[in-house]
C-alpha cells in the first residue's frame, strides 16, 4: 500500500470510527484528523470536504452489501426459499457488523448519491441482488410483480436492520453485538417461515381469488 492510500484508509477508518460513536454529527474534519492521527490538512487533501469522506463510505459500503449478498445467494443458488431467507440475513448481518457503513449509505441528505457514479452504482447493484432472486424463482410473475416484490424484501430487511441499530429493537436486543444478533436470526427465520407459505402460491393469483371473492 502507497502512503497515499496508507493515509486515505487512516481516515476512513477513523472516520467510521467516529459515527459508530456519535452518529454522522461527530464527525468533522478536524475530528477525523485528531482520530487519524494524521495532519489537519490530510482529510482535505484527500477528501476535499466531508461529503466527499462520507461518499467514500457510502461507495464502499454498497460494495461490500453487493458482495455479502452475492456470497449468501451462491451458497442457495437453487433453493428459492433458502435464498431469500439468506438475503435478508446477509442484508441485516452485514448492518449489525457495518454500522458505520450502514448509517450513511441511506442518508441522502448527508451523501447525495446521484452526485457520486460510483456509488450510485454500487447501491443499484446492491439492490440488484434481490431483484436477481426474485427473477431466478419467481420467472414466470410478470415484471411488476417481480419488482413489487424485490421491494418489499429490501424494505423488511433494511427496517429490520433499522430497528435493530437505532429503533425501538436496539433498546429491546441491547448493545451486545450477540444479543442482537440473536434477535435478527429469529426475526429472519420466522419471516422465512411465513414466506415460505405463502411462497407456495405463484405471484398474482392471490390477487386474482381476492377479486373473485368481492
Amino acid at each position: 500500500m502507497t502512503l497515499r492510500n496508507d493515509v486515505r484508509q487512516k481516515v476512513l477508518k477513523a472516520s467510521l470510527a467516529l459515527i459508530e460513536e456519535g452518529g454522522l454529527d461527530r464527525l468533522s474534519m478536524r475530528e477525523v484528523a485528531r482520530k487519524a492521527g494524521v495532519s489537519h490538512q490530510a482529510p482535505y487533501h484527500h477528501f476535499g470536504d466531508r461529503e466527499a469522506i462520507l461518499a467514500a463510505i457510502a461507495t464502499e459500503g454498497f460494495a461490500k452489501l453487493k458482495q455479502e449478498m452475492e456470497s449468501a445467494l451462491e451458497k442457495t443458488a437453487a433453493q428459492r426459499d433458502g435464498a431469500i431467507e439468506a438475503s435478508a440475513r446477509a442484508y441485516v448481518n452485514f448492518a449489525l457488523r457495518h454500522p458505520g457503513h450502514f448509517q450513511v449509505m441511506f442518508r441522502s441528505d448527508a451523501v447525495p448519491i446521484e452526485k457520486y457514479p460510483e456509488a450510485l452504482k454500487n447501491a443499484d447493484a446492491a439492490f440488484g441482488a434481490w431483484a436477481q432472486v426474485i427473477d431466478k424463482h419467481f420467472a414466470d410473475a410478470p415484471a411488476e410483480e417481480r419488482q413489487n416484490l424485490a421491494f418489499g424484501c429490501w424494505a423488511f430487511t433494511h427496517g429490520l436492520a433499522t430497528l435493530l441499530l437505532d429503533g425501538p429493537l436496539a433498546r429491546r436486543a441491547g448493545t451486545a453485538k450477540a444479543r442482537q444478533s440473536e434477535l435478527a436470526e429469529k426475526v429472519v427465520r420466522t419471516f422465512g417461515a411465513y414466506w415460505n407459505q405463502g411462497a407456495a402460491r405463484p405471484l398474482g393469483r392471490v390477487a386474482q381469488a381476492k377479486v373473485r371473492q368481492i
